[in-house]
């Protein structure tokens, strides 16, 4: 017996992807555990949406921190997820994808990191190896 792997969202859509905790954009699967942001392991889940306008792809990346490391020792280089979590709605196709909207919605008390927002700043040595 084998086991049949289906791939219901493109590499693209993950290229396009980005951590809104750390704002980086590489994530890992792992095989019936899910699939996690390489540098912080903020989990990822990808919904269909129910409602597409017409795109090619509509994706709900809903996010979660509950296996999030280290939230508390660098605030500069990671920012929290209010209660936990949050989700963005993904439109269009590879290579033209944009972001619909988030939920709960930025405002002041939340702003999700922008892609790559921090790959100038360097960790300091006493936080990088609790990583």
């Amino acid at each position: 017996m084998s086991l049949e792997v289906i791939d219901r969202h493109s590499e693209a859509l993950f290229e396009f992807l980005w951590c809104p905790v750390c704002g980086h954009q590489v994530f890992s699967h792992i095989p019936f555990e899910g699939v996690f942001c390489k540098n912080c392991n903020t989990q990822v889940e990808l919904q269909e949406s129910r409602e597409t306008r017409g795109y090619e792809e509509a994706v709900l990346a809903c996010f979660n921190t509950d296996s999030t490391w280290n939230l508390h020792v660098d605030e500069k280089l990671r920012r929290d997820l209010p209660d936990g979590s949050a989700r963005v709605k993904v439109f269009g196709a590879p290579g033209s994808y944009e972001v619909d909207w988030w939920s709960p919605a930025p405002g002041e008390d939340w702003e999700p990191v922008e892609r790559g927002e921090f790959d100038d700043v360097e960790e300091p040595d006493e936080v990088s190896h609790l990583a």
